[in-house]
């Protein structure tokens, strides 16, 4: 019996003091403030509770108040230092491959697949980036217009027949569509419905509790991309079948051509991952961002006002109103522009951007242990009044003296420093066009919902349905 006692008693002193090292983790230097949370389940239920607010997630916000804007953490087992400070995001973002590497949780990694571009770095990320840019650097954009536009006004002439629109499943099958014809000319139909069907059952478990269990989102999502890149795999082994010789049609024949380049360093596996992660990038955050664009002008009616007048100048301006977008047309759309700025500023469609550690690093204060994730969290530097007057008010006119191309302290809706976001050009192209085939042609009232959700990505739990309507000559 004593020994019984004797041995509990060990047992107790072992949990306790590893509940202790967890809480209290060694570090050569000092930490930041904050709550390691429960051993090995940390603080990921707070992390991934549902916030209705439009202000920055309740995870992060109180925290903040209690710590200050740098902070530690732990999520999913994985020891994490918060940075909801400007500075530090920008240092992070700049020494990229230097002090910090790209890195997303094992449990996201594992959906999005392990040689995705996110978790590759160095000569290999610059490879695959140089190479998707050859479809979406400015010459590649320039011949997508014509595409782009007759694309979205087939679509939005399609939704203005039918009774409602749910805008944001609408405007992820266009945006879909479009880029599953550039990436793999996949024209819309069946291929393209199931290759979507898939993507749903992925995008609704991305961002959830990692728990891989039948009947979970987690598990829906990791059988979506199971099933998707099993049709990817298929594709690319029917292409390779094919005749050869055969004329360049897309980016797939493209990556087909530098597989079969003699010491090529591109693999398959690798190939594969970069379709997926590029078709996902495509459903998900521009779909978000042009529901929540029509959501705003439908709240804001001098804005729509503002953003109707310059598109109808433009058709105004020309020989020939019917004639399609030029190049020149697109890059004149000054307030579209802004008013695109403040959409993804507001929207916060990458709510999180993860970076590690590579070595001990000291940095305001504190320091960064080597193998600790950095979590930077764009929402709090777009949504911070010290930066944006009323930030939680939707005024694109705030851009008319900022930069309104690329990224700074104060603006990372694509990113920053070498990771800028490759398609954050495309995504703007698909949204100004998309906006001008809308404004100048149609008009619509919201029907119901258009409620949002951030857990901590954003959703539409009750879709945001339209109707639409084609505009009279009077209008």
């Amino acid at each position: 019996m004593l020994l019984l006692w004797i041995g509990a008693l060990v047992l107790l002193l072992c949990i306790a003091r590893w509940v202790y090292q967890w809480r209290n983790p060694r570090c050569n230097g000092k930490l930041p403030p904050g709550s390691m949370g429960f051993p090995l389940v940390g603080e990921t239920l707070q992390f991934f509770s549902p916030s209705t607010s439009s202000d920055v997630h309740p995870f992060v916000k109180d925290r903040m108040e209690r710590y200050g804007p740098i902070f530690k953490t732990s999520l999913v087992g994985q020891p994490v230092i918060v940075s909801a400070n400007s500075d530090l995001n920008h240092f992070v973002f700049l020494q990229e491959g230097q002090l910090f590497q790209s890195w997303y949780p094992d449990t996201f990694t594992e959906v999005l697949g392990r040689q995705n571009l996110s978790s590759l770095h160095d000569f290999m990320y610059k490879y695959l980036k140089n190479m998707v840019l050859s479809l979406f650097g400015p010459e590649g954009l320039k011949k997508m217009i014509p595409d782009v536009e007759r694309m979205a006004c087939q679509t939005l002439q399609r939704w203005s027949i039918q009774e409602t629109v749910e805008l944001k499943d609408a405007t992820s099958s266009l945006i879909f569509d479009l880029t599953a014809k550039k990436l793999i000319s996949c024209e819309p139909g069946n291929a393209s419905q199931n290759l979507r069907d898939n993507f749903v059952a992925f995008i609704q478990g991305l961002i959830s509790f990692p728990l891989n269990i039948p009947g979970t989102a987690y598990h829906k999502c990791l059988q979506g991309r199971k099933n998707t890149m099993k049709m990817l795999k298929k594709l690319l082994n029917e292409r390779r079948a094919a005749i050869p010789g055969k004329n360049r049609v897309d980016f797939f024949d493209f990556v087909l051509e530098e597989l079969d380049k003699e010491g090529t360093i591109l693999t398959e596996a690798i190939a594969l991952d970069l379709m997926f992660a590029l078709l996902f990038a495509s459903y998900e955050t521009t779909s978000l961002a042009l529901t929540m664009a029509v959501k705003f002008l439908s709240d804001h009616p001098s804005v729509l006002r503002k953003l109707r007048e310059e598109h109808e100048a433009i058709l105004g301006n020309r020989e020939n109103t019917d004639s399609g977008l030029t190049w020149k047309e697109y890059k004149s759309m000054t307030y579209t522009f802004q008013f695109i700025n403040e959409t993804v500023r507001l929207a916060n469609i990458a709510p999180l951007i993860f970076r590690k550690a590579l070595r001990d690093i000291e940095v305001k204060g504190y320091t960064i242990p080597a193998g600790w994730a950095v979590m930077v969290i764009p929402p709090a530097v777009h949504l911070n009044p010290a930066k944006y007057q009323d930030p939680l008010t939707f005024n694109p006119s705030r851009w008319e003296q900022g930069e309104i191309n690329g990224a700074s302290k104060n603006f990372m809706a694509f990113g920053g420093g070498m990771r800028f976001c490759i398609g954050a050009d495309f995504a703007k192209l698909q949204m100004a066009v998309f906006l001008h085939c809308l404004v100048t042609k149609y008009r619509w009232e919201p029907i119901k919902g258009g409620n949002t959700v951030r857990t901590p990505g954003l959703q539409f739990p009750d879709g945001f349905h339209i109707r639409l309507m084609e505009k009279t000559r009077m209008e």
